[in-house]
């Protein structure tokens, strides 16, 4: 099974966050930023790690984040099969 699969059926979803950062040299200017990672709701701790990353080590100080999540794949939505196909 690859990661991805693995990740999502333990609950991850994808998160996208938009976050507004004013710039270090002009700070009356708002810049945009797009986050995209698999995370886990609601305690989302790839985002708060992304987060305090920026907060510590990035110039341009936060003004706020709006993010949406999304699983990808449900308990009811998943279901194990065991079948055959045979090929010539």
């Amino acid at each position: 099974m690859n990661h991805d699969m693995e990740m999502m059926l333990k609950g991850y979803g994808l998160t996208t966050a938009q976050i507004l950062y004013r710039m270090p040299d002009h700070p009356a200017v708002l810049q945009t930023y797009v986050w995209q990672h698999y995370d886990l709701a609601p305690e989302f701790p790839e985002m708060k790690s992304f987060l305090k990353f920026w907060q510590e080590k990035l110039d341009g100080p936060l003004h706020s984040v709006c993010y949406v999540h999304r699983r990808l794949i449900g308990a009811n939505e998943w279901r194990a099969l065991k079948g055959e196909f045979i090929l010539h």
